[in-house]
Formats: structure tokens, C-alpha cells, sequence
């Protein structure tokens, strides 16, 4: 890693990708994400990369499935409605067992809703937005450094398993500058026979994701795709524990919700109330043994989010009626309060 640069959370997402040996980058403008076509149509052309604005979200999309047919490595980024508008692309994408990093810098809505960071999107990433029974793994940063880290590690996973990564921070991370130390490239290697690259020597590739015959090849698909999915929960699952161990009540949260949740742990834990924070960062995969095990003997359990309470269904899924389970929840990018926080874990106490 190199020495620490201060640098702002949506121009790092840039730069990790390029050294993660991205160098075809299609987009659309939508703010909160501005910065990060703006990065990369400076700084592709400098390491012989392509960068192309688009005409609109969904031909940004649809570019991205071309460049990856190809075998490149290949990244597009929105926010939220802009994302919506790629939900078809990223269903053809994963039809077509195509490699590729979808970055959404989520805002509030529903809708067009507002520019103000937000976690409404958590279903769109973790259920697959488009038709059919695929998957996307949605990968959620909380801290800059994490988006560098985490931008390399999302070029890996889609290439080694021939899936769509989202990466899920939001527009108050992406406008955040922390230092951060830029990761080295991991120098994983992954073959890409399925390529189209030319077939002087070998039978063709066909890439396409339409299969209409059912049992033979649709079918077929479906569950290559199921067999590999799980594959990634038994590998990639990823989570953060925290001052769990002693703890009497958890805190579970994601993304910038943690970093206010961390906050309000230090409060109580000064005023001698034992809390814990737990933090998926895999939100699809979601860490169910890891937070059953975080949770085992917690009198309260109480998730926070910047929505209406998406993850909170994760929750409640992966804990099976064994935790007494709160929430606490803003929305439209409106910010959780750490004194609300403090305030109703004291309050479980009494």
C-alpha cells in the first residue's frame, strides 16, 4: 500500500478501479456520483483506458455487457434511479454469465427523490432488481479506505465467479475525504475462455442471454447460476464484529449507518452500558452465522439503517425469532441521530 493521501470517497472508487486493471468505464451523469465519471474521463486516457459519457443509463449498461463479453475488466456507476434504469442490463449481464462492477452511490427517494445520501436501495441490490433468478453480490464500504479495498476486491469476485458486483456506499461516503492508502493490485489471474475474442483456432464463443429452450439450456443456466451463488455464500461472506463479546445489547448496521452507530457505542460504553456493533459488509451475501453468533445472549437487538428498514428483514430472517429485535430508522438522506441512539438502548435497560 502507499503512504496516506486525503482523497474524496467517489475519486478513490475511480483510482482503485484503475488499479485494479479497469480500463473501460461507461456512465451517466446523476449526482451524487458526479466525481466518479469525471475521475475516470481524466484519468482513463492516461493508462491507454476508455471512458464514454453515454446518451443515457441504460446504454451505459447494455456497453458494459460489450466490453465484458470481451474479457475486459469493466465498471459503470450511477445513484439509485439511475441504477433502476441498468436493472434490466444487469439482468442480461447475469443471463449471460458476464463479469462486471456496478457501482450505485445511493440518494433518497422513492423516485427522483433527493441528492442527499441514503440506504433505500438495499432490496433493489439484495434481491436483483431485474427479472428472473439471479443474484448479484452487493458489497457495502464504510469508511474511504474500504471503497479502495473494496473496489479491488470487487473486480476479483465478479471475474472469478462471472457475476455482477455492486458496490453499495452512498452520497454522503462518496463525498467524504479520509486518507487512505491505495491498495496494490491483487494480481489474481482469471481465465476468460468464454471471451469473445476472436476464434482463429477454436470453435466460436456464443455470449447471449437468450435461451429458449427451457429444460436444455434455460433451466440448464438457472442452475449453474444457483450452484455458484452458493459457492459465494460458503466463500465471500464478509462482517464486521465489535466490542461483541462483553456486550448486553448489539447494534447492527451497514455503510455510514455503522460510523454513526460506532459513535453512540462509545457513548454508552463510557457511561458503562455494554454495547456491541455488528457491520455486514457482504449485504448479499448476508453474514447469517456471523451475526447468530453476534447476537447469541443479547437481551435487545437493535438495527439501524438509513431506510425504512430493508436490512431489517435480513435480520430478522437470519436470527429466526431467537433476539428480541428493535429498529431504528430516516430516510429521504436524513442522517440517524446518535442521541436517539443512546436514548433507546438506555431505555431497554429500564
Amino acid at each position: 500500500m502507499s503512504d496516506k493521501i486525503l482523497m474524496k470517497g467517489n475519486e478513490v472508487l475511480g483510482e482503485a478501479a484503475i488499479i485494479a486493471g479497469c480500463r473501460y468505464y461507461f456512465g451517466y451523469p446523476i449526482t451524487p456520483q458526479n466525481e466518479v465519471p469525471a475521475y475516470m474521463a481524466r484519468r482513463l486516457p492516461q493508462v491507454d483506458g476508455t471512458f464514454l459519457q453515454a446518451e443515457s443509463e441504460i446504454a451505459a449498461i447494455n456497453m458494459v455487457f460489450g466490453a465484458s463479453a470481451a474479457g475486459a475488466r469493466v465498471m459503470t456507476s450511477s445513484s439509485s434511479p439511475g441504477i433502476s434504469l441498468k436493472q434490466e442490463g444487469i439482468s442480461y449481464l447475469s443471463g449471460a454469465r458476464l463479469p462486471a462492477v456496478v457501482v450505485n452511490m445511493m440518494r433518497g427517494g422513492p423516485g427522483l427523490g433527493n441528492i442527499a445520501g441514503a440506504q433505500g436501495d438495499y432490496y433493489q441490490a439484495t434481491r436483483g432488481g431485474g427479472n428472473g433468478d439471479y443474484r448479484t453480490v452487493a458489497l457495502a464500504p464504510a469508511t474511504v479506505q474500504e471503497i479502495a479495498d473494496l473496489t479491488i476486491k470487487s473486480f476479483d469476485i465478479a471475474d472469478k465467479y462471472r457475476v455482477v458486483v455492486m458496490l453499495m456506499g452512498d452520497g454522503f461516503l462518496g463525498q467524504m475525504a479520509e486518507g487512505v492508502s491505495l491498495p496494490e493490485p491483487s494480481n489474481q489471474k482469471f481465465d476468460k475462455p468464454w471471451a469473445l475474442s476472436g476464434a482463429e483456432g477454436r470453435e466460436p464463443n456464443i455470449v447471449a442471454s437468450l435461451r429458449l429452450n427451457p429444460e436444455d439450456a434455460l433451466e440448464k443456466l438457472n442452475d449453474e447460476l444457483q450452484a455458484t451463488y452458493t459457492q459465494i455464500e460458503e466463500n465471500e461472506t464478509m462482517s464486521e464484529s465489535y466490542m461483541t463479546d462483553d456486550a448486553d445489547y448489539l447494534l447492527v448496521a451497514y455503510g455510514m449507518s455503522s460510523r454513526i452507530c460506532r459513535s453512540a457505542l462509545r457513548a454508552l460504553r463510557k457511561e458503562g452500558v455494554k454495547v456491541g456493533l455488528f457491520r455486514p459488509i457482504t449485504l448479499w451475501p448476508f453474514p447469517e452465522k456471523e451475526l447468530q453468533k453476534a447476537a447469541e445472549g443479547k437481551q435487545k437487538v437493535l438495527t439501524v439503517e438509513m431506510s425504512a428498514g430493508q436490512m431489517l428483514e435480513d435480520v430478522k430472517l437470519s436470527l429466526n425469532g431467537t433476539a428480541d429485535i428493535d429498529f431504528y430508522g430516516r430516510t429521504a438522506g436524513m442522517l440517524p441521530d446518535i442521541d436517539e441512539i443512546v436514548r433507546r438502548v438506555k431505555n431497554y435497560g429500564k
